[in-house]
Parts: C-alpha cells; sequence; structure tokens
C-alpha cells in the first residue's frame, strides 16, 4: 500500500520542484533597475544621468572662484567669483526641471529619462537633457544695436551612462549647442562637443569625479579651449557636497562647452563647489 502511495505522490512531487527551478531562473534572468549610477545632478560641469525623485525640491548654490593664476594680488581667485542660484524640482520620477541665474547667464532646462540600466537587460542608462540660456555677460553699452535674441543659447544633450561595478561609473554626452551671438566671426553659431566623464567611489562617502568636453568644430582663432574638471564629491546622507577644480569659470551649458578660458599647463584653473539642498 506504501508502494502505491509513493508512486501516486510521485507526479505531483516532480512538478513541484519544477516550478521551484521555474522560479529560481526567474529570479536570475529577472530585469532589476541600477541605482546611484552618480550620487550627484552633475558630474562636476556636465549634467549626469540623476533625476531628482518626484516631489523633490532642489536649491543648489554652484560657486566658483576666480583664477589661481591671479596670485596673491587676486587672492588667489577670492575677488572674482562668480555665484549660480538654482531652482529645481521633480515633477515626474522621469522629469526634473530646473531654472538658474549667474552674473554669466539664466538658464532653464528640462532633463527626462528615456531608459534605466537594468542589471541582466538594458545595459546603460539614457537621459534626455536640453535647456534655454540668456547671455548675461552682453552689454548694451558695448553692443548697442544688440536684441533680445542675439543673448539665446540652446543646448540639447544625449546622457548615456553604465555603472560598471559598486564604485565605478562612466558617461558619454554627445551635444549639440546654438549661440545666437558669438564674438569669434569664424566660429559656427551651431557647435558641437561630445563630453566624458566618471565617478569612483574611493571611501564609504567619497568619491573622485572628472570630467571632460571635446569640441568639435571650433574655429581655428577661437580663444577658447576644452574644459577639464576634477573634484571630490561627499555624499552626507542627506545631500551632496562637491569640491573641484576645473578650467572652465562658465556654469551653463554653453559657458563651459564654448567659451572656456582656463588653461590647467598654466595654472589658469578654478576652485569651486556646489552645495544642494532638498526640500
Amino acid at each position: 500500500m506504501k508502494k502505491i502511495i509513493l508512486l501516486l505522490l510521485l507526479p505531483i512531487t516532480m512538478v513541484a520542484q519544477e516550478d521551484l527551478l521555474s522560479g529560481v531562473d526567474s529570479t536570475r534572468t529577472q530585469k532589476v533597475k541600477v541605482e546611484a549610477a552618480f550620487k550627484a545632478l552633475k558630474i562636476v560641469n556636465i549634467e549626469s544621468t540623476k533625476l531628482a525623485a518626484k516631489g523633490d525640491f532642489y536649491f543648489i548654490v554652484a560657486h566658483r572662484f576666480g583664477s589661481l593664476k591671479d596670485g596673491f594680488e587676486g587672492a588667489y581667485g577670492l575677488d572674482s567669483a562668480v555665484t549660480q542660484l538654482k531652482f529645481l524640482y521633480g515633477v515626474t520620477d522621469w522629469f526634473t526641471v530646473s531654472g538658474a541665474r549667474s552674473e554669466l547667464a539664466y538658464d532653464f532646462s528640462g532633463k527626462f529619462l528615456l531608459q534605466s540600466q537594468e542589471t541582466n537587460g538594458f545595459p546603460v542608462a539614457i537621459v534626455g537633457f536640453t535647456s534655454l540660456g540668456f547671455n548675461n555677460t552682453l552689454k548694451e553699452n558695448n553692443y548697442p544695436e544688440m536684441k533680445f535674441e542675439n543673448r539665446l543659447i540652446y543646448v540639447a544633450q544625449l546622457l548615456v551612462s553604465r555603472k560598471i561595478n559598486k564604485n565605478l561609473s562612466l558617461e558619454l554626452a554627445p551635444t549639440f549647442f546654438h549661440e545666437n551671438f558669438v564674438i569669434d566671426d569664424n566660429q559656427d553659431n551651431s557647435q558641437y562637443a561630445i563630453g566624458v566623464g566618471g565617478r569612483y567611489k574611493f571611501a564609504k562617502r567619497w568619491s573622485v569625479n572628472v570630467d571632460y568636453a571635446a569640441h568639435l568644430n571650433r574655429s581655428s582663432t577661437s580663444p577658447f579651449k576644452d574644459p577639464l574638471s576634477i573634484g571630490v564629491d561627499l555624499d552626507t546622507g542627506g545631500h551632496v557636497f562637491q569640491m573641484h577644480f576645473s578650467s572652465s569659470q562658465g556654469m551653463h551649458e554653453a559657458g563651459f562647452l564654448g567659451n572656456t578660458t582656463g588653461d590647467w599647463g598654466k595654472g589658469d584653473i578654478f576652485f569651486g563647489f556646489n552645495l544642494l539642498r532638498v526640500f
């Protein structure tokens, strides 16, 4: 009798084992969204693929001192600082808007998630970024025939990042930007650049960040250079504090992509920080 009962239970046991194994296999191949490729909204100057969470409101103070090459007479940059104040809001988990103002430009932007990186799925995160800027350095005394539209700056970027492991994340940022006014007559108003950047976490709360942008159609007579920035991020748990050195004092996209004046080789670099507060 016991043998008959065992024979009757055998098919049920086999089916249960198959269901269990299929559950294990589905767990192994399940697509999981990769989080926190970057902790901050920017790598240094270049936007990262991080977006604000829905309903989060940020107040951001970005500060760039003057060039260190000014030496003692210029208090090593303290006498010619530039400050950008920015308000940023997460409309949804996939769409962030912001408005900013500095001595150099007004800037309004939108940032939207196109595709998340997934474990056992899509290999990279893709985010779109667009902005409309107003050049604040053009003074009517210098350009009496200047019109409002001469100040406009348009930017479009595709941000593609990959979190390689828990410590290393990399990003590529092909960029188009159009300046209605350029100081070099030989420079095209429509310009192209490709940015690269990365973050390496070397301690529990610390990471080193680097970004660089190569201008692809800069005029041979242009006085400007490609921007290189190096810094560290401190994750306090509530927000991220960024400190860095950059060859650009401009913080809006066209400011550092198209109008960088500094030169690392000559010590013409700017110390700065980004301080974020989330409400």
